[in-house]
């Protein structure tokens, strides 16, 4: 029998500590207040993000948790500033790593609301003063391993017409988290050459949308492995301890995404930035430090900027841009019952780029 916490009506998958068990729990959402969006969840992607967060990674410590920032589902209420704004009960939206900002400050009002210091992630973040609903107070957010979620209508996405719901969610954190730096230093520029160190969610991600910017892409992998994965995208493939593949790049790009999530080295690379011009962009998320050589950073005139997702217009940007140029995520929808397995594959790298996806409906039946 399901737990209720807080209320009920919304069934979630939810952590109880540090393991990756998964529990139905019951919970109670907020009523629509009148910016927000009431959504009936049909998909949630599963993230990377999930594993640090259920595991302590990122210290979040908040239980009973539902992880999530990769959903999409339809609209079931809408408050009347969110009728206003465009939202009608049965549109198909998403929702990204944000539920809520200040809304006011110089980063929001730039379109940088993932900077904001009161930004509100989908789950594991206290819900901020002055939001809508008086109910939130004290409580933490609960992400998209749910049957439904209200949402402020700024980080509700609307879905193009024609992109599957299954393949809206995981662009709302992997598509998004590549897109942002794309659209910063290669989108609009001619012969780019752009490189993705690994290959798996965010990196196929990098790979399609930096292709679908026009860019020649190379993939740094520590095998040869997915070679055949990544030239039936269109990329090539190197691995990163061949020294004369290596040395045949040198300060070849203009742009390297590096995507991957756990301690890794990165200095073999450094030279094949292009000097000043070349960027090292950080999105991997990596919870440990790791060494960036300072010698060959200096005598290559290395840049180094670390990415965050993006903001709320980009977001919808980005979702645009993936409809019209056909660039979706590799997918694999699965029953709830199987979402805890799946972590557990997550976690040991299986599963290559596919993005596991919860079918929300299948919740209620666990």
């Amino acid at each position: 029998m399901a737990t209720i916490v807080g209320g009920k009506g919304t069934f979630m998958l939810a952590a109880l500590d540090e393991s990756y068990q998964l529990t139905k729990v019951e919970i109670g959402r907020p009523a629509p207040g009148p910016n927000d969006v009431a959504i009936d969840i049909k998909y949630c992607g599963m993230c990377h993000s999930d594993l640090h967060t259920i595991n302590g990674d990122w210290g979040a410590g908040k239980y009973p948790i539902a992880p999530g920032h990769e959903a999409a589902g339809v609209v079931r209420e809408v408050g009347a500033e969110a009728a206003a704004a465009g939202f009608k009960v049965g549109d198909n939206v998403a929702v990204g790593c944000m539920v809520m900002s200040c809304l006011s400050c110089q980063l929001c009002t730039t379109g940088l609301e993932q900077h904001c210091p009161k930004m509100c992630q989908t789950y594991a973040n206290m819900f901020p003063a002055g939001c809508d609903h008086d109910d939130c107070s004290g409580t933490h957010t609960n992400g998209g391993y749910s049957t439904d979620i209200t949402v402020h209508k700024r980080f509700v996405f609307k879905v193009p017409e024609g992109m599957k719901l299954e393949h809206a969610g995981p662009l709302c954190c992997a598509g998004i988290t590549t897109y942002a730096p794309l659209a910063r230093h290669v989108k609009g520029k001619a012969d780019q050459n752009v490189g993705v160190v690994g290959f798996g969610g965010l990196g196929h991600m990098a790979v399609k949308i930096a292709i679908a910017m026009g860019a020649k892409v190379t993939i740094f992998s520590r095998s040869d492995a997915k070679k055949a994965d990544a030239a039936a995208l269109g990329a090539d493939l190197v691995v990163t301890s061949d020294t004369a593949a290596i040395g045949g790049l040198f300060r070849n790009f203009d742009c390297i995404l590096d995507t991957v999530s756990c301690h890794h080295e990165i200095n073999s690379i450094i030279s094949t930035l292009k000097a000043y011009t070349g960027i090292l962009v950080l999105i991997g998320g990596v919870p440990q430090p790791y060494e960036l050589a300072g010698f060959p950073m200096v005598f290559n005139g290395t840049r180094v900027e670390g990415s965050l997702i993006g903001g709320a217009e980009l977001t919808q940007e980005m979702l645009e841009f993936c409809a019209a140029h056909e660039v979706l995520p590799e997918t694999e929808i699965i029953n709830a019952k199987d979402a805890e397995a799946s972590l557990h594959l997550l976690n040991d790298g299986v599963g290559g780029v596919k993005r596991f996806v919860i079918d929300a409906a299948t919740i209620r039946d666990m």
